[in-house]
């Protein structure tokens, strides 16, 4: 699992920001973002959200949570996610096995 800084860098030079210019979309320091990228400083959790909202990805993705840079940024999916966690166990499960038997056949047939 990649690092926070490298997932950071990552990002950053996707948007093909400086570390000057993340910094100034922050309101801090280049210097500070220079050691987030080197793993010598962890942000707070209201700097990685803003670090997330600039760089046009999610707290997921930074953290290394998730590969995918937009997971859950969809309103829609996120709100669906949360209705599933909020279902009793039981129906959850079904609904996660039969999703799972739809993603398996869609990409059977992709094949």
């Amino acid at each position: 699992m990649d690092s926070f800084g490298k997932k950071l860098r990552e990002a950053r030079e996707a948007k093909s920001f400086s570390q000057a210019e993340l910094a100034r979309q922050i309101n801090s320091h280049h210097s500070i973002i220079g050691k987030y990228e080197r793993d010598e400083v962890k942000p707070t959790v209201d700097v990685i959200k803003k670090l997330a909202d600039v760089l046009d990805t999610t707290i997921s993705y930074l953290m290394g949570e998730t590969e995918n840079k937009n997971a859950f940024k969809d309103p829609a999916m996120f709100k669906r996610i949360s209705d599933i966690e909020s279902l009793p166990e039981k129906d959850r499960e079904c609904l996660l096995l039969t999703v799972d038997n739809f993603i398996k056949a869609t990409k059977l047939n992709m094949i």
